[in-house]
């Protein structure tokens, strides 16, 4: 009787055991039973006949995760720690996954290397080391992976910094926004990669809801997203919002399914729902079946593209701030998720700086200025400090070669374009030199400087210059030269008047991309009128390709015209994963002091134009003065063109 007492409780145990080895839940097993384990190896080798193929299947992009049933699941090789199905495994009781690694648990191997490895050599063991010594080798193991997972976290990029007094999450709730897609940011880290993370994807997080002394997580699924934010729902929880909550995907907390079994983490059921299932092994089971996942190797995909080629010393030519006619010659001093702070090279107190985006059209190689015949501030120092050297050509951003031997623009030709002293006016401009290149020296109507000092150098397939009509077109507000008094203006009396031509239609850049911004789309912007600052703003029009940029909190005159794919524009949640400082909403007297005089300064020349009628209604054109015929689509002020597309069309005789 005693005998079969024995075999009783120990058939209890081996098959308690079989029910506690699911993968993805043997942290949470551990919590609460002694995993110590004294069975040698010297156990019964049997070959294990091959999985039926009915058996349900997780998959995980590529990985796929075979359970024979809500019991059996998962098991993990005490010896090399490899996690497989429990039912291939070698053995009885299932301990180890090969018929070498049960031979190998036996010369006590594994626990000599552990131990080698958690002690310096020709010192005392650590106190970690005498810990694993007192433990079982499961927990030796089990302690041994955290140790290992910790470094590699040490060498991960710097965590997701939460911006004080603002949180993305609350503002899209509260007011039940949306947010620009990750994918319309090409330019900003996994812009290319995202793949298909959407609602419904599940992921392992930490588990906020425990009393457990230790660090433990559970399994939760995305609700919404909001750029590189989501909005997560631990699994049980079904429609109860509660403990909902807010993480940056691409954050160091967010793991796919299956980490917490190859990592060794506890995965455990929030205190608030253990009350729901006395199975949850089976529940696991049953939600994971056929579930999307983040792929295995995403936190990978996340750090390689947060690697920029650009580096603290590196020389540039950038345009000057305070002529923008001109470039100087400057230095990158630090760089923040693709972002340079560069300061100029004459600047003893590193304070004279300017901000943009390693892929800015504002920044070229040394001798770029010389090569197309563009103005250039020579720098009083007459050799490069020690340390600091030439950024090598290929890093900057390329533009389209252009074929300027036939027609092509020509000095004194009249468009329109985005001033660039005044980013929320498209205004009335003349091409005042034509440099090599395809590059172009721009100057608006009616507020130019006498010596030329802001003039801006676009290229020929910018987004930000426009044929004469465009405006017209799409219902946008043209400004006419400043002291104009012949309103409304007309470009047929003004082409006449000033004895001027338009530049051709066909010279500029028509293409439209798929970018997928909608109006009402939240996103992260910069400034441009003070190029340090990204703030929370709104996409409110879209003409083509031409994004119109309001900045919450502020008054509309201080929006921005900006092109669609402008390395400017970022996803919400960027400067939480990047470190940078975002600037929240805010009424206009609570605006940082210290940009205060720029926006003042935009203001007094915004002013400059309050004074002209508004122009109200769509004008057809009487004729352009070159002679050539072209009809123009009119349709919808706001067109949301997301693919190909022309907003003018010449007529061909």
């Amino acid at each position: 009787m005693e005998s079969t007492k024995e075999l009783t409780e120990h058939s209890s145990r081996v098959e308690r055991k079989r029910q506690d080895s699911f993968g993805m839940f043997d942290g949470y097993d551990s919590c609460s039973e002694d995993t110590s384990s004294s069975s040698s190896s010297d156990e019964s080798e049997e070959e294990v006949a091959p999985l039926p193929s009915s058996l349900p299947i997780i998959k995980n992009n590529g990985q796929v995760y075979t359970y024979p049933d809500g019991k059996s699941g998962m098991a993990t090789c005490e010896m090399c720690g490899m996690v497989g199905v429990r039912d291939a495994f070698y053995s009885k009781t299932k301990r180890f996954c090969s018929v070498s690694c049960s031979r190998s648990y036996s010369s006590n191997s594994k626990k000599a290397s552990i131990l080698a490895r958690l002690q310096v050599a020709g010192k005392p063991p650590t106190k970690k080391a005498k810990v694993l010594q007192k433990q079982p080798l499961v927990a030796k193991l089990a302690a041994y992976a955290q140790y290992q997972a910790t470094l590699q976290n040490q060498a991960k990029t710097k965590a997701a910094v939460p911006v004080e007094g603002f949180s993305w999450g609350n503002y899209i709730n509260s007011n039940s926004f949306t947010a620009a897609p990750v994918t319309c940011f090409k330019h900003a880290p996994m812009g290319t990669c995202w793949g298909d993370i959407a609602e419904g994807v599940r992921v392992e997080v930490p588990n906020s809801d425990c009393s457990l002394p230790t660090k433990v997580f559970w399994i939760a699924g995305i609700v919404k997203l909001a750029g590189y934010n989501a909005l997560l729902r631990y699994e049980g929880f079904e429609n109860d919002s509660s403990l909902d909550f807010w993480c940056n995907v691409c954050g160091s907390d967010i793991h796919p399914v299956g980490w917490c079994a190859t990592s060794g983490k506890p995965l455990v059921p929030p205190r608030t729902i253990q009350h729901k299932y006395t199975n949850w092994k089976a529940f696991l089971v049953k939600r994971l079946t056929g579930a999307k996942t983040l792929p295995p190797d995403f936190s990978q995909k996340v750090s390689e593209s947060m690697q920029y080629p650009f580096k603290t010393s590196m020389r540039v030519e950038v345009v000057d701030k305070t002529h923008l006619c001109r470039t100087r010659v400057a230095v990158v001093d630090s760089v923040v998720g693709g972002r340079l702070r560069l300061v100029y090279e004459e600047s003893e107190d590193k304070t004279d700086d300017f901000w943009c985006h390693m892929y800015s059209p504002l920044i070229h190689h040394i001798g770029w200025s010389r090569s197309i015949g563009h103005r250039f501030k020579r720098s009083d120092i007459t050799k490069k400090q020690d340390g600091h050297f030439d950024a090598p050509p290929h890093l900057f951003m390329k533009v389209k070669e252009v074929d300027a031997a036939g027609e092509w623009f020509k000095e004194g030709m009249k468009l329109e374009a985005i001033d660039p002293l005044n980013l929320s006016a498209i205004c009335v401009a003349t091409i005042r030199k034509v440099l090599a290149d395809g590059y172009l020296m721009i100057g608006i109507d009616g507020s130019e400087a006498a010596d030329g000092s802001d003039w801006f150098c676009y290229h020929a397939t910018s987004p930000s210059i426009f044929p004469v009509g465009f405006c017209e077109i799409n219902m946008i507000e043209l400004t006419p030269p400043r002291g104009y008094a012949k309103l409304p203006f007309k470009w047929f009396d003004y082409l006449r008047e000033t004895d001027s031509i338009a530049a051709p239609v066909k010279l500029f850049n028509k293409e439209v991309p798929n970018h997928g911004f909608h109006v009402g789309m939240k996103l992260e912007a910069v400034d441009l009128m003070e190029p340090r600052l990204v703030c929370v703003a709104t996409v409110t029009r879209i003409i083509h390709r031409l994004l119109r940029i309001h900045f919450d909190g502020w008054e509309d005159e201080y929006d921005q015209w900006v092109d669609c794919e402008s390395p400017d524009l970022y996803p919400v949640g960027w400067c939480q994963l990047t470190g940078y400082q975002l600037q929240p909403p805010a009424p206009q007297s609570s605006r940082d002091s210290q940009s205060s005089s720029s926006k003042q300064k935009k203001k007094a020349k915004s002013q400059q134009y309050k004074g002209h009628k508004k122009m109200t209604s769509l004008q057809l054109k009487e004729e352009l003065l070159d002679g050539e015929e072209y009809s123009f689509l009119q349709g919808t002020s706001d067109q949301e063109s997301n693919g190909s597309a022309s907003y003018y069309i010449k007529q061909e005789p």
